[in-house]
């Protein structure tokens, strides 16, 4: 049946986005429509709106969703219309050789849906009916979207849609760089290059491990002040403390166990490297634009034996992940609450882009 949706757009690049109206069309097979009922605003999404993400405008933004299934395509048996949900930007077959290997983050699903269904279409139009792009097979800042099976994870629905929507992307991939990728050890050190809303989520996941020293670097204050308060034992700004990686090795003695760059920066992905100690861990979880390069000293990476590695989507199994993260926040374990320090309405995604800009929150919420 479709239906009219407020949607959230990049028109063009390093413009304001704007709010319209769409159709969403009703899911074909192997697809269903969620109803939202929230959409984390993500660095990512402002990459795609500035072409750090060279993404192709127009495209409705918004990957980090939560809502309810109000139809459901031929061909699935394990969702009903009433389920709840959280979107997943990387789908997850289950088929192909990185799913079967245990490594789902990689999924090969995951190229087709950069900024279409994996068919290489949307369900959605403008009100000139022409076809609009969906951010990483999502689209789903606005009140409704179609998406593929594999882009959705079924929830309990004890938990509020407008947290468990900052699982769908931020949670999942700073908990899961700290529990997953790098696999953080209790005792250990870290540090946290960039304590915006996937740093915080590091921070929380080294919480989690049991780390003894957990050391965020920010350039700005009040991205420290919300480092402290999700486990930060100590803050370095390096406009006032000086170098960094000189802060770290201090505060450690030899340099963190773990290093985390949460920024997408070459300059910063080199400061990871050099702030871990000998055979410690570099672990790169921001996303870089493309022309971007870190200039790392080859000899050093022989003679200190220090590990980089890569990290996508928190090497997230959305299917185990998501529940036991939903879990541990109904345990009261992993703040989600006090990740939303501001909400929108969907008129309002202007100003929540703006925000994000600023650096004003640990994370906006569109709320429909």
């Amino acid at each position: 049946m479709g239906q009219r949706a407020k949607a959230v757009i990049c028109r063009e690049w390093n413009k304001p986005v704007v709010v319209e109206e769409v159709a969403v069309d009703s899911p074909r097979r192997g697809e269903v429509m969620v109803k939202l009922a929230a959409c984390g605003v993500c660095h990512s999404d402002l990459s795609a709106t500035n072409g750090t993400l060279p993404l192709p405008p127009p495209m409705i933004l918004g990957h980090e969703g939560a809502g309810e299934i109000v139809e459901v395509g031929e061909g699935i048996a394990d969702l009903a219309v009433g389920d709840h949900v959280i979107t997943s930007f990387v789908p997850q077959c289950g088929r192909c050789r990185f799913c079967v290997i245990g490594q789902p983050a990689l999924c090969d699903e995951h190229p087709k849906v950069y900024f279409s269904l994996p068919d290489g279409t949307t369900r959605v139009k403008d009100q000139g009916g022409k076809p609009l792009h969906i951010f990483s097979g999502c689209g789903v800042m606005a009140d409704y979207s179609t998406v593929d099976r594999a882009s959705v994870v079924k929830i309990d629905k004890d938990v509020p849609l407008d947290k468990a929507a900052l699982v769908g992307c931020g949670v999942m991939t700073g908990v899961g760089a700290a529990i997953n990728t790098a696999r953080v050890e209790p005792g250990s050190t870290a540090v946290i290059f960039g304590a915006g809303g996937v740093g915080l989520n590091v921070i929380q996941g080294c919480v989690l491990a049991g780390a003894e020293k957990i050391i965020a670097v920010d350039l700005l204050d009040k991205k420290l002040e919300f480092a402290r308060q999700f486990g930060a034992t100590h803050t370095v700004n390096p406009k006032q403390d000086g170098d960094a990686v000189a802060k770290v090795v201090e505060i450690t003695g030899i340099g963190a166990d773990y290093g985390f760059e949460c920024i997408g920066l070459g300059a910063t992905i080199v400061d990871t490297f050099k702030a871990v100690r000998k055979g410690g861990m570099a672990v790169i979880v921001g996303v870089s634009n493309p022309a971007e390069h870190a200039n790392i000293q080859a000899v050093f990476i022989t003679t200190t034996e220090k590990t980089i590695k890569g990290c996508w989507y928190g090497s997230g199994r959305v299917h185990v992940d998501f529940p036991r993260l939903l879990r541990l926040y109904k345990a009261g374990r992993l703040k989600l609450d006090e990740l939303v320090t501001n909400t929108y309405s969907v008129d309002e995604a202007p100003k929540a882009f703006e925000d994000l800009e600023k650096g004003l929150n640990a994370r906006g919420v569109i709320v429909f």
